[in-house]
């Protein structure tokens, strides 16, 4: 006869063990209907493009389409917050990019935790910012366009792709710096920020290099300078903010996509391998390649873990030094 000890600890094995095969059926099971992709920012910008570009390919790779929902507002924070709200089933993504990382030392209150909420999948490419203007601003430089903007500053204003981000706090860094009182105006993402400096209701945009190239050819916007360490290659004659000369001054992008916390293990590993795969394909290196992002990708879910969390614990002492305060 069994000791009753065994058979508790039987009892207790078996509702765990049909539990751990009742997960694993649901992976593989996965996915049997439309995916979500919420994008936190406007249709337009540089974070919708490059959704837009991995949503058909991954959506053929699974078998399922993926449906892009863009969720503005808050500089990211609603859409975000709409996602970590989201159930871990496999069936919500969202695009989390820089600005995410930044959100603990721009708000004082927010309903989610960068790191916690979700769980990390893959970066999905790289790039610079650029600052640019519409050709009717006689500057063709950074510093021209400073010198502009100390004898008629209220004839100037910027355009930015929402509050706090990394554009934000570039332009103020560039003010700062440059000591002009020039307007930064924010939206609700880089699409309806690059129609208004287009159109000439606002004359400069610091803005992501997905909307602009495409007006830049065109001859629709002038490149004053970018935002990266180096120059792009999308932009190979166009100086860095550094060259233009102000030292210390640099900003990057980056985008990735992430999925609620608790989503299961196979499945983000699914989502992982076959972004990693969509994301070597000649086609896609070269599209991103047109609006400044290179291909970078994650070797783990857990290396872009690491990265967020280096992220989120270096931008508090970087707002402080710039004089921002958490709203």
């Amino acid at each position: 006869m069994r000791h009753p000890l065994t058979r508790w600890l039987c009892a207790l094995a078996l509702p765990l063990a049909l539990g751990a095969g009742s997960s694993a059926a649901q992976a593989d099971e996965w996915p049997s209907r439309p995916i979500r992709l919420i994008v936190p920012h406007a249709p337009g910008g540089v974070t919708d493009v490059v959704a837009r570009l991995v949503a058909q390919p991954l959506g053929e790779a699974l078998k399922q389409q993926v449906v892009v929902d863009n969720k503005p507002g808050a500089s990211g924070l609603l859409g975000t917050e709409i996602a970590a709200k989201a159930a871990p089933d496999g069936y919500t993504m969202v695009m989390y990019v820089d600005v995410n990382t930044m959100y603990p030392a721009l708000f004082k209150k927010i309903q989610h935790d960068p790191v916690t909420s979700f769980s990390p999948v893959t970066i999905l490419g790289r790039g610079s910012h650029a600052l640019v203007a519409h050709p009717s601003v006689a500057g063709r430089t950074l510093g021209e366009i400073v010198d502009l903007a100390r004898k008629d500053p209220k004839a100037y204003a910027a355009a930015l792709p929402g509050r706090g981000g990394p554009q934000w706090l570039a332009f103020h860094q560039i003010k700062e710096a440059a000591r002009i009182d020039v307007a930064m105006v924010p939206y609700k993402g880089g699409g309806p920020a690059v129609v208004d400096v287009v159109g000439g209701q606002v004359p400069l945009g610091l803005l992501g290099m997905a909307p602009v190239l495409p007006h830049i050819k065109a001859g629709k916007l002038k490149p004053i300078a970018v935002t990266g360490r180096s120059r792009s290659p999308a932009l190979p004659d166009v100086p860095t903010v550094i060259e233009s000369g102000f030292p210390g001054i640099e900003a990057s992008q980056w985008q990735s996509i992430v999925v609620p916390a608790g989503t299961p293990r196979p499945v983000v590993e699914r989502l992982h391998r076959e972004l990693l795969r969509i994301m070597a394909q000649p086609a896609i290196v070269e599209r991103l390649a047109t609006f400044g992002l290179d291909n970078s990708t994650s070797e783990s879910p857990e290396a872009l873990g690491r990265m967020i969390r280096e992220e989120v614990a270096r931008w508090p002492a970087i707002f402080k030094a710039a004089g921002i305060d958490a709203e």
